[in-house]
């Protein structure tokens, strides 16, 4: 039997959910409005584009997240997090491996094209430090600084 033939089609989508109930507003999170961050979010995984994208801010579609009744919107969210940063993998590796093309230009006219490889944002996506560092850090940067000692105190 082929393998391809033995795979079963996945019935479990993450991003067939069921959008959290929210009262009807014109500017509030309506359904066709999740559903589209949800996409919007899975193209590139960032959720202050995503949610600029829609109309609406990266701190309302936090509130959204952390509702009792957006399970099914926290799992298609981090799924579409996911497919984002593979995504966004896969340009960088298509940029390290082919290039881009960059003007030449002499007396404020192009003139040509050269091909720049630059490897650097291959291997921030390959060797990065993981998303909870920084996380930790914008969390310590909006917290108090403590009090600066002076010298000879203890």
């Amino acid at each position: 039997m082929p393998i391809l033939g033995s795979m079963q089609p996945e019935d479990d989508d993450p991003f067939d959910f069921a959008p959290v109930a929210t009262s009807p507003r014109v500017d509030g999170w309506s359904a066709e409005r999740q559903r589209a961050f949800i996409a919007e979010l899975a193209s590139h995984g960032g959720v202050a584009a995503a949610a600029r994208a829609v109309g609406m801010t990266p701190q309302s579609a936090r509130r959204l997240r952390t509702r009792p009744d957006a399970a099914g919107f926290v799992r298609a969210w981090d799924a579409a997090v996911d497919q984002g940063r593979l995504m966004a993998l896969d340009l960088a590796m298509e940029i390290a491996r082919e290039g881009r093309l960059v003007p030449i230009t002499r007396r404020g006219k192009i003139i040509g094209h050269r091909r720049r490889f630059d490897s650097r944002l291959l291997f921030a996506a390959c060797y990065g430090e993981p998303m909870q560092r920084y996380e930790r850090e914008a969390r310590a940067a909006l917290e108090p600084a403590p009090p600066a000692s002076r010298p000879g105190s203890r």
